[in-house]
C-alpha cells in the first residue's frame, strides 16, 4: 500500500522546511526526486511517504493540488536558502505564505494558535515555508548545505558549537575522510 512505503531518502528528520528540500538527493551521481517517481513510487505515493515522514498525513491529502503547491514551495525555499539576499526568492516564499495564516485561540491550557488556509491543499507548502521563517528567526546561521560537492542535502546544525559540515558523517563525511586518506597515502 502506498502509505506504507518506506521513505527512501538518505536524510530525514530535519525541520520540515529542510526536509522538503531533501526530497531531492543525489544517488549514484544522479539527482533523485521523491516527488518524481523515485524507487518505483508514483508521484502521489512519494507525496504520501513525505507527508507521513513529517507527520502531516492525517491533516492533509496526498493529491495533485497538494503536490503542485509543495513543488512551488520547494523551489521557493531552495532559492531562498541558496541566496537569502535574493529579493525574488523572498517574494516566492511570501507568495506561498499568503495562502495561510495563524489564528490566535484560547484553549483549555491557555493561549494557543491554529493555522488556517484559504485552500487546504496549500497546508503542507505553507507549513514548510512558515517553518523556514521560524528557523530564520531562531538560528539562521545553523541552516547548512552539506559540504560535499556531490551532495545537495540540507540540514539544521544542532551540534554544540555549530560546526557540523556533512549531512551525514556516515555517508558524506566518511567519503571525505576516505578521500583525504587516499590522497595522503598517494603522496607518500
Amino acid at each position: 500500500m502506498a502509505t506504507e512505503a518506506t521513505d527512501p531518502r538518505p536524510l530525514t528528520g530535519e525541520p520540515i522546511a529542510l526536509d522538503l528540500l531533501n526530497t531531492r538527493w543525489m544517488r549514484e551521481g544522479e539527482l533523485t526526486d521523491l516527488f518524481a517517481g523515485a524507487f518505483g513510487l508514483t508521484r502521489m505515493e512519494g507525496l504520501a511517504v513525505w507527508l507521513r515522514s513529517v507527520g502531516l498525513e492525517r491533516r492533509f491529502r496526498a493529491d495533485a493540488p497538494t503536490l503542485i503547491h509543495l513543488l512551488t514551495a520547494r523551489e521557493a525555499l531552495a532559492r531562498a536558502v541558496a541566496d537569502p539576499a535574493d529579493d525574488s526568492a523572498r517574494a516566492l516564499v511570501d507568495a506561498v505564505l499568503e495562502h495561510g495564516r495563524i489564528r490566535a485561540t484560547l484553549t483549555a491550557e491557555g493561549p494557543g494558535e491554529r493555522a488556517e488556509f484559504d485552500d487546504p491543499s496549500w497546508g503542507p507548502a505553507w507549513t514548510a515555508a512558515r517553518n523556514y521563517l521560524e528557523l530564520l528567526g531562531s538560528s539562521p546561521d545553523r541552516i547548512h548545505k552539506c559540504a560535499s560537492e556531490t551532495c545537495v542535502l540540507h540540514f539544521h546544525d544542532t551540534s554544540r558549537n555549530g560546526t557540523r559540515r556533512w549531512c551525514s558523517m556516515a555517508v558524506c563525511g566518511n567519503r571525505a575522510k576516505a578521500s583525504r586518506h587516499y590522497a595522503r597515502t598517494r603522496e607518500r
